[in-house]
């Protein structure tokens, strides 16, 4: 590109490693950055993977809550996995709960691009019954759960989720009521928050076409509000998360609503699955992975005890409760 033409290398600066699947590198006197693949967690070859990410940024752009993508760099000898040059949004990560509002008004606007026709989704695969395909990733990575160590009361209740997840999938026998553009990894510290307080979502490697509720899930779960170190404020309780849910409800209108408000509660519980079975891979997996575990100290200190903490029985029952009771959560409809 004829702007970085006689660009040094003192000019670009790399980032210290917070992510599982990505390296950065700011690039002095642009507001840019290089964002580069080192690990796909669904296992696709590196040309594959920057295609489906640069299909993702471009399909979210009208949502304005994405960074703009301005090229992609191929797969080199240079660049193994090569890169996206990206809009760097200036700004701090959430702080929670004051910043929920924001999120929720991202989703809303991502949720709201349009979904192509079925032959116009590639390469973004398309959940069309996503209860089933979470299923089929949660299975996949409950297979680790022999290598995980996990005390045998956490063992039991993952069990016994996983129990009602095949009865749940056994039972969907319809295309879900709203297919949308979701982000997936929706967790709080995938968002950065700018000066205006409009929160920006800025990892769409896991984009695909789906149902909103499991990213509304993500984003307020325990299990994902404790993952970013960097992410202030303390555990979400039911007023929050009930008030972050009102906030996306009234955003995406009444019969959005309607349909989505069934769902709500076990696509919660479906999400807190799903993401307890990736602590079960990353546990026996790809904690020891160069590629995934190239975080700074502090970062892969944080993650250890977060997973950790999350394994433990009182953390598993307090998750729970939100649908087995005996004080279930309400959520609005």
């Amino acid at each position: 590109m004829p702007q970085f033409a006689g660009l040094s290398l003192d000019a670009l600066t790399p980032w210290p490693t917070k992510g599982i699947s990505h390296d950065h590198i700011a690039i002095a006197g642009h507001d840019l950055l290089l964002r580069i693949p080192r690990f796909s967690q669904w296992g696709i070859a590196p040309a594959q993977h920057l295609a489906y990410e640069r299909a993702a940024f471009r399909r979210a752009a009208g949502s304005t809550h994405v960074p703009a993508l301005l090229a992609t760099l191929p797969v080199s000898s240079d660049l193994p996995a090569g890169a996206l040059l990206v809009q760097r949004i200036q700004g701090r990560p959430p702080r929670l709960p004051e910043d929920l509002a924001a999120i929720a008004a991202a989703l809303a606007a991502l949720h709201a691009r349009p979904v192509p026709p079925p032959s116009g989704r590639a390469p973004l695969i398309s959940q069309t019954r996503p209860v089933t395909a979470t299923l089929a990733a949660i299975e996949a990575q409950a297979a680790d759960l022999p290598a995980a160590g996990l005390a045998a009361e956490a063992d039991a209740a993952l069990r016994d989720e996983l129990a009602w997840a095949r009865t749940a999938a056994a039972a969907e026998n319809e295309d879900f009521p709203v297919l949308a553009f979701v982000g997936t990894d929706t967790h709080p510290g995938n968002f950065l928050i700018d000066a205006d307080g409009k929160a920006w979502f800025l990892d769409l490697e896991k984009s695909l076409y789906g149902a909103p509720p499991i990213d509304l899930a993500h984003a307020t779960l325990p299990t994902s509000v404790g993952w970013d170190p960097d992410c202030a404020g303390g555990g979400l309780d039911a007023a929050h998360i009930a008030d972050f849910y009102a906030t996306y409800l009234a955003a995406i209108g009444a019969d959005r609503t309607r349909r989505l408000a069934p769902w709500l509660l076990p696509m919660r519980r479906l999400t807190w699955l799903r993401t307890m079975t990736w602590f079960v891979r990353w546990r026996a997996r790809w904690s020891n992975q160069a590629e995934a575990a190239r975080q700074t100290a502090a970062v892969t200190a944080h993650i250890d005890r977060h997973i950790a903490a999350s394994f433990e029985p009182a953390a598993i029952a307090a998750a729970r409760r939100e649908w087995l009771g005996p004080d279930p959560l309400h959520l609005p409809n």
